[in-house]
């Protein structure tokens, strides 16, 4: 009985260290990103335009980032962020552009290298209360 006990054990032990060692810790979880809303989105074509809505002026760089992370299809991506407040029908209220180039495809339609960003802020450019 002892002789049984004592292999489950080692056998037990074993597949608990090769489990382990075999094993990958799960990555943190993404920080959840800033507050906007996506507007509008072109889903087809080489040059898509992607329009967001905020509430504040603050982090507008982490929300170009965090918009451009998840973009997956080869194309020339031009991000543009508003207030949504202060616009009109006819003009928005816009505080700030982005373009990422995604791909080769990317490249070619923002004259940026694969890969990169552009991002500028309208200075002076406000979120009046709502």
């Amino acid at each position: 009985m002892r002789t049984r006990t004592t292999a489950a054990a080692l056998i037990a032990a074993t597949l608990l260290a090769l489990t382990a060692c075999g094993t990958t810790p799960e990555p943190d979880a993404p920080a959840a990103g800033p507050a906007y809303k996506v507007t509008k989105q072109d889903t087809e074509g080489n040059k898509r335009t992607i329009e967001v809505q905020v509430d504040t002026t603050k982090d507008l760089k982490a929300v170009f980032d965090h918009v451009v992370r998840g973009l997956k299809d080869e194309a020339g991506y031009y991000v543009m962020i508003n207030c949504s407040t202060g616009g009109t029908a006819k003009a928005d209220n816009r505080l700030a552009n982005g373009q990422y180039a995604n791909g080769s495809m990317g490249a070619a339609t923002t004259g940026l290298d694969e890969g990169a960003t552009e991002f500028d802020t309208n200075d002076g450019a406000t979120c009046p209360a709502a």
